[in-house]
């Protein structure tokens, strides 16, 4: 089952996307429960959602309107790997090497959440501007030191998520939070997708598509630690709340695309394709001058 929230008249709600013959429609889920993660932590209501999908005639629905979609869930944390697919390591490091011990985290902080239709304003001074395509978990089962075991029981579903990085800014800390968490720097979406729906999370296809050309390709079953490990990992030190993103890391751009390596720039649009969840497709914009600010006389 796809899982969005969409801007009705009445403000957000949730909602699924029932494929139909002629295109995706949309089916209000607001009579169950008051958001995504409201239907993700209720069982009784999650299961009443999957039989009104089932039982849906998608004739009689609207048709889904991409522009009403916002991010699928409001997460209290977002927490991202770094380095967590084979090949993808830091400069100077041999990607042959052996694999690390513990995952690299970081956090991207709740200024950073965009929907699956807002363009991302480049910051005035931004000079390397970079995307990454990753496979977001929605918990939907409060984890607090949880078994290796027993993770992936947390899970309400998978997104995806683009951890949009300005890469000066990265370089010049240590830590990464002043390249990671410009305003909208995590679009988020298009929809939540139920684990039954998704199968093995790790064997899915990470794809990015930039300018026609695919400029990353690389499965899930690639990455040195598997969100079953990250879920139990994460929750000995913190407690994991429904509706919180883990964000799984992105692989290494393929070689001509890392030869080929731009900034993004006003206009550039970029989008992030993952087998059994679907696509995330971000336009960038220039943040907008003092001139254009100004208000007309």
């Amino acid at each position: 089952m796809r899982l969005v929230t969409y801007a009705g008249a009445d403000g957000a709600r949730p909602a699924a996307v029932v494929p139909g013959a002629d295109g995706d429609r949309l089916l209000d889920l607001g009579d169950l429960a008051g958001s995504v993660e409201g239907l993700l932590t209720d069982a009784a209501a999650l299961a009443a959602a999957q039989a009104q999908v089932a039982a849906a005639d998608p004739a009689l629905l609207p048709v889904l309107d991409q522009a009403a979609l916002r991010a699928p869930v409001t997460p209290g944390k977002i927490l991202c790997l770094g380095y967590n697919y084979r090949g993808h390591v830091p400069d100077g490091v041999d990607p042959t090497a052996n694999d690390p011990e513990y995952p690299d985290v970081f956090v991207k902080t709740p200024n950073t959440l965009a929907g699956p239709n807002e363009p991302v304003v480049i910051p005035p001074g931004a000079t390397d501007v970079d995307y990454e395509g990753e496979v977001a978990v929605v918990i939907g089962r409060r984890a607090q030191r949880v078994s290796l075991e027993d993770a992936l029981d947390h899970v309400g579903g998978y997104t995806i998520l683009n951890d949009v990085s300005d890469r000066a800014w990265q370089r010049r800390q240590s830590q990464w939070a002043l390249g990671k968490c410009s305003d909208g720097f995590a679009p988020l979406g298009p929809w939540v997708v139920t684990p039954d729906e998704v199968g093995d999370p790790q064997d899915l296809l990470v794809e990015v598509v930039r300018d026609g050309v695919v400029t990353v390709s690389q499965s899930t079953s690639t990455t040195i630690f598997s969100v079953a490990y990250v879920i139990h990992h994460l929750s000995q030190v913190l407690t994991l709340e429904p509706g919180d993103i883990v964000s799984t890391g992105t692989p290494q751009k393929l070689p001509a695309a890392q030869d080929a390596h731009r900034p993004l720039a006003d206009g550039d649009a970029v989008t992030v394709r993952i087998s059994g969840i679907g696509e995330l497709t971000t336009r960038f914009v220039a943040a907008p001058t003092a001139t254009d600010q100004e208000p007309s006389a």
